[in-house]
């Protein structure tokens, strides 16, 4: 496990994997926005907290497509599928790989990004434990969309219109606790229904990809 995900940091660093095209997308999305809104400062408040979670939603989908293709196209994926590591452990440790390169760097940059969106002060530190608590149910489900996909050619579209109903509770909770951290309203139940949603897609997605995994191998 600790092989295949050191790998996958590799190959997304290295062959772009979506280190920088993620975080790319996510600074131009932020940074369009006021030219779209306008220079009412008081509405970009407004819409900070919700323009960020739906950049680092969109930012962790633009870079699922190759989870598991590049893969699939050099063989490595059936030599996976025969090695002692189940294919639950597989997904698992890619969807990992895949937050650390995409996820993670999405979280570091997003109170950069928030000044540039007027978002309260209030708002920063609770934008930072959502991202860190929501982002990774998004890696994970971006993995099971994946392996739906997998091997079917020009799958991106097919496997976005997939995952993005499945985004949409992390989306809601994610934008509704960093909005009452920016209004300076208790944030805690948003935040414990974005980790009960994380907890339960991290404990049942591997199992449901992998199988999905198994019949597009046969």
């Amino acid at each position: 496990m600790r092989a295949l995900f050191f790998r996958d940091l590799a190959l997304a660093l290295r062959a772009g994997g979506g280190f920088g095209l993620g975080l790319a997308f996510f600074l131009i999305v932020v940074v369009l926005v006021p030219f779209s809104v306008g220079p009412a400062s008081d509405l970009l408040a407004r819409i900070a907290p919700g323009v960020l979670w739906l950049g680092a939603l969109l930012a962790c989908l633009l870079s699922l497509d190759r989870l598991l293709a590049v893969d699939w196209e050099d063989g490595a994926l059936d030599l996976l599928a025969t090695s002692p590591l189940p294919l639950e452990g597989v997904v698992a440790v890619k969807a990992g790989a895949h937050w650390v390169t995409t996820g993670l760097p999405l979280v570091l940059a997003a109170p950069v990004l928030g000044v540039l969106l007027n978002l309260a002060p209030g708002g920063y530190g609770v934008l930072v434990v959502s991202l860190v608590l929501g982002t990774p149910a998004l890696s994970m489900i971006g993995a099971f969309g994946a392996a739906l996909t997998v091997g079917i050619k020009r799958g991106g579209l097919l496997m976005s219109l997939l995952v993005l109903p499945l985004y949409v509770p992390t989306l809601i909770f994610g934008a509704e606790a960093a909005r009452r951290g920016a209004e300076g309203l208790d944030p805690t139940t948003p935040l414990l229904f974005l980790a009960g949603i994380t907890l339960a897609v991290l404990a049942l997605m591997p199992f449901a990809a992998g199988a999905v995994l198994r019949v597009n191998l046969r």
